[in-house]
């Protein structure tokens, strides 16, 4: 019988495995979970080096798995740029980059974000430009909003980019205008802010050691949300060499996996496709996997890029019978997966639209029909699915990606409510109608586009369909409610197996790598409209702590 190193025991175990929920003691060994039982399971697997830590009944279970952010922008918007609260108004937002611009040098790039998508009707008139012109002290300023998609620019930065009154919309953006002047705003909708993306870059690419510092940082905060596992949404050469780098230094403490970005309509990174993923393979390390590829289909509903069976509101810039469109044609996105698969990848595809999960389904049905059962096809965020369309999740093994936090009342939904007509507005995030379909339904956060990665907010939005923080009033589709055990398995063992990695993490069982998290209390035995509150006191990755809330203790770290 092996030896365990380290025996946890007088724990509160809860191990989201439906054949032995429950436990009392884990015994850890080579990075991996020897036994997960009672004390007297466990304890015959002590020996004279073993230590022994009892817990003293605090609440154990898997480390939580987000299967949807950006871990690198939101590193880089922590340590690098500015950074806006998505809630604020104008007026707060040109403050916040006036007191930047303050201390910017002449030539230096005012960046970050996120302002709301609450502002796009005032970001779209002239008088909006001229404000962040004056705010801004002739710095160039480029601003991402909320969703990561779409770009706010001052004078400046639309010269630098070659943005004028005579340019053109390039396919599949668009440079918003005055109504009355007809003359660029400065707000740089989808593929639009690529070339201002650009200009940023140009003028002071982040380094390789920035990305690193990025990543770190972000790892850092996701451990300390009780986060042993991650996908990142949109992974370019340097987030996958970041990873590598790290692993290889033993410095990263999460299980990893890197979608590599097919197309790109905001970021604005090279190489992609085809070259980029002849480049995954070289990145791959022992808690890295760049197993999956991300394509954009649409963009998103607030700006009427989403693309949807039934049309938007009309305005006066797209009329009465707008519905969004794919970013790519039907059959070059089943060229795509196609390729994909028979590469041995799976797929992320960004939906947000009815009409782009449609398409998407119709070309998973091809790939499928065609023999390939073996490749993961997840459905990213997924606001809107068609009733005719739920049932297909299951029945094509079709994942859906519920990110980000849209499942209660915020600023992005009362944006959507703003462009949707009322009847089908409200009617987002049908997740409890995916999960009695049979679906396998995945938590993500889709960080920095939420403020904070932390799944807590998001079980406790799934559970109560309400805004934890109380800000915004109201239920969003109540009836498609989860109960909090349900909330909890899309944030571990249902996010583990979307990524591929449900064998080796998401639930306590031996033979799993030992990524657990010690939370300050029983979230079963908390009124659900507490559970935002939950924290980690401890969190372990691979039989190591790498998190400790200060007034928290147990084992030393190793």
């Amino acid at each position: 019988m092996d030896t365990a190193e380290l025996i946890l025991t007088g724990a509160t175990v809860y191990t989201v495995d439906s054949g032995r929920p429950w436990a009392t003691d884990l015994a850890i060994a080579g990075g991996k979970l020897l036994a997960v039982g009672d004390r007297d399971e466990v304890a015959r697997h002590g020996g004279d080096g073993t230590a022994v830590v009892d817990l003293g009944g605090a609440f154990v279970m898997p480390g939580l798995v987000d299967v949807h952010n950006h871990h690198v922008l939101a590193g880089m918007a922590e340590l690098f740029e500015l950074s806006v609260d998505p809630a604020a108004d104008l007026a707060q937002v040109l403050a916040a980059v006036a007191e930047r611009a303050r201390s910017a040098g002449p030539d230096e790039w005012v960046t970050g974000g996120s302002w709301g998508s609450h502002l796009v009707g005032e970001l779209s008139r002239e008088a909006a430009l001229r404000a962040l012109d004056d705010a801004s002290c002739g710095r160039p300023v480029l601003l991402s909003d909320d969703s990561h998609h779409n770009r706010w620019a001052n004078s400046r930065a639309l010269r630098l980019a070659g943005i004028g009154a005579d340019s053109a919309d390039p396919a599949g953006g668009v440079i918003v205008r005055d109504q009355d002047t007809g003359r660029p705003t400065g707000l740089l909708l989808e593929r639009a802010g690529i070339a201002a993306a650009q200009a940023v870059h140009d003028a002071a690419a982040p380094t390789a050691e920035q990305h690193r510092r990025a990543s770190r940082r972000a790892v850092e905060v996701l451990n300390s949300y009780g986060i042993t596992a991650f996908q990142d949404a949109g992974a370019s050469r340097e987030v996958m060499r970041a990873l590598h780098e790290l692993d290889g230094d033993g410095e990263l403490s999460a299980w990893v996996v890197s979608s590599m970005l097919i197309n790109d309509p905001i970021f604005g990174f090279a190489p992609i496709g085809a070259d980029l993923l002849a480049e995954g393979e070289r990145y791959r390390s022992a808690h890295h996997r760049p197993d999956f590829v991300k394509i954009f289909l649409d963009g998103v509903p607030p700006t009427r890029t989403a693309a949807f069976l039934d049309p938007y509101l009309p305005d006066h810039a797209h009329g009465a019978h707008h519905h969004g469109e794919l970013s790519m044609p039907p059959e070059e996105l089943l060229g795509w997966l196609r390729s994909v698969a028979g590469a041995g990848l799976s797929a992320k595809i960004h939906c947000t639209g009815d009409a782009s999960v449609r398409a998407t389904l119709d070309a998973v049905a091809q790939i499928r029909a065609e023999g390939n059962r073996s490749s993961r096809f997840q459905i990213a965020h997924g606001q809107f699915v068609h009733p005719q369309d739920l049932p297909r999740f299951a029945e094509l093994d079709v994942i859906a990606d519920i990110s980000p936090f849209l499942w209660f009342p915020g600023v992005i939904p009362a944006a959507i409510a703003e462009v949707r007509p009322a009847e089908l507005a409200g009617r987002m995030q049908p997740n409890r109608a995916l999960l009695d379909s049979g679906a396998l339904v995945a938590g993500g956060s889709d960080w920095p586009v939420s403020t904070s990665p932390n799944a807590w907010e998001g079980i406790q939005g799934l559970v109560t369909r309400q805004d934890p923080s109380g800000a915004h009033a109201g239920s969003l589709w109540p009836e498609q409610a989860l109960s909090p055990a349900e909330a909890i398995e899309v944030f571990t063992i249902n996010g583990a197996r979307a990524m591929g990695l449900g064998g080796v993490t998401g639930s306590l069982l031996p033979g799993k790598s030992a990524d657990f998290v010690v939370l300050d209390r029983n979230p079963f035995e908390h009124p659900v409209h507490e559970l935002a509150a939950t924290t980690a006191a401890e969190t372990w990755f691979a039989g190591r702590r790498v998190f400790r809330r200060p007034e928290s203790s147990s084992a030393p770290t190793e």
